[in-house]
């Protein structure tokens, strides 16, 4: 019987998140220029907009400029600043922890309004370097997250039996702790990506004309003229975050099977 409801309250919360997308996906293929339904035919029109429009071909481009820029910096700053967290001699351990994950909790309109203030004066507002600090901060938490967990499940006993063979501290890390730790850097590398995909308060504050992303011009486009369009783009959002989950996951598992096998062979 309690099986049975907890079966029941998951199949209805999964309907209750996906809803939403089932809904405005189909309308990404519409021949109408109205997000209505029913669809009077399935056509590749709106694609074909977002490839063509100057605005939105610009919109896509600065997307992944600063998507990668973002992933880079936040990937490396969160493995350190979780490489840090992990040494157990650190003082005030979970008061930095937890200054490390302010930003998740942060309203985006405090942080954003903060930053502008300081990227005026260091001369980078309104500058791609700007937008992709701004989403770095907004994306270390989830890094730092996400390599904490990979390096809670590291036996510390291989790093120290590594270390007596007279392995340097570098040679540790590089040869037994970064493959170790490898599926937890790549899962928080590809949600620092899908954060500052979806990022738009903070990029309405730091971003200028020329930084115009995405999701900025898809909030702009609501706000101007609805156009299937912006189903279009979140169909690409959509699909484009499934495709960088199921990399990471397969990752995950070529590394957890490459683990196991090293294992029985020894």
């Amino acid at each position: 019987m309690f099986q049975g409801l907890r079966l029941v309250f998951a199949i209805a919360a999964v309907t209750f998140l996906l809803a939403p997308l089932l809904a405005i996906l189909p309308l990404a293929f519409t021949s109408s220029v109205f997000l209505t339904y029913p669809i009077p035919e399935f056509s590749m029109r709106w694609f074909d907009v977002l490839f063509t429009a100057a605005s939105w071909k610009r919109a896509i481009l600065n997307s992944l400029i600063i998507g990668a820029g973002t992933t880079v910096l936040a990937t490396v700053l969160g493995t350190m600043a979780a490489l840090g967290l992990r040494n157990w001699r650190l003082p005030f351990k979970g008061t930095v922890r937890t200054l490390f994950l302010l930003p998740m909790v942060v309203p985006a309109v405090v942080l954003g309004v903060g930053m502008q203030v300081l990227f005026v004066r260091l001369g980078i507002a309104s500058s791609y370097a700007g937008v992709i600090v701004a989403h770095t901060v907004v994306s270390i938490p989830f890094v730092v997250v996400s390599v904490i967990g990979a390096l809670g499940g590291i036996d510390r006993r291989v790093e120290l039996a590594a270390s007596s063979l007279g392995a340097s501290p570098l040679t540790v890390f590089r040869k037994v702790t970064l493959p170790l730790a490898m599926p937890g850097i790549l899962s928080g590398a590809v949600l620092a990506f899908a954060t500052s995909l979806d990022e738009v308060v903070l990029t309405l504050f730091v971003a200028g004309p020329n930084q115009r992303t995405l999701a900025r011009q898809m909030f702009a486009t609501i706000r101007e003229n609805i156009s299937p369009a912006i189903a279009a783009a979140a169909f690409l959002f959509i699909v484009g975050t499934i495709l960088l989950a199921a990399i990471g996951l397969i990752v995950r598992r070529q590394v957890a099977a490459r683990r196991g096998l090293q294992k029985s062979e020894s």
